[in-house]
């Protein structure tokens, strides 16, 4: 049941990332999902590897680099994905960096839910 409520709550920060962006764009709402399960798993096992090899690089400009990676793994996934385009890289940094902010909201806010519950 949890994976079904993150892969929801990833859909729903893809969404609302590529309505909020210009240079994004979605055809559908079942490419969002496609999106956010394709991003998920890149993110679960290529972005580390990635972490790890550019470590000297991501150190000297003190994680920025990390910013890089993500926007590269978008536009992997636009590449990828037949419904989902970005219109570049600047593109693919805003919507990484929209989607994380999203996400974080949408995961607070289910995070809330559970604490209410189990003060009950």
């Amino acid at each position: 049941m949890r994976i079904l409520i993150r892969l929801v709550l990833s859909t729903l920060a893809v969404l609302v990332s590529a309505k909020l962006l210009n240079g994004v764009h979605i055809d559908e709402w079942t490419t969002g999902i496609i999106v956010a399960i394709v991003l998920g798993l890149l993110n679960t096992f290529i972005r580390p590897l990635l972490i790890l090899f550019t470590l000297p690089v991501t150190l000297l400009s003190l994680g920025l680099f990390i910013l890089v990676i993500n926007a590269g793994i978008v536009m992997l996934v636009d590449r990828w994905i037949a419904g989902f385009s970005v219109d570049g890289f600047w593109w693919a940094l805003a919507f990484s960096l929209m989607q994380w902010a999203v996400q974080g909201f949408l995961n607070a806010l289910e995070g809330g839910e559970k604490k209410r519950e189990q003060a009950e």
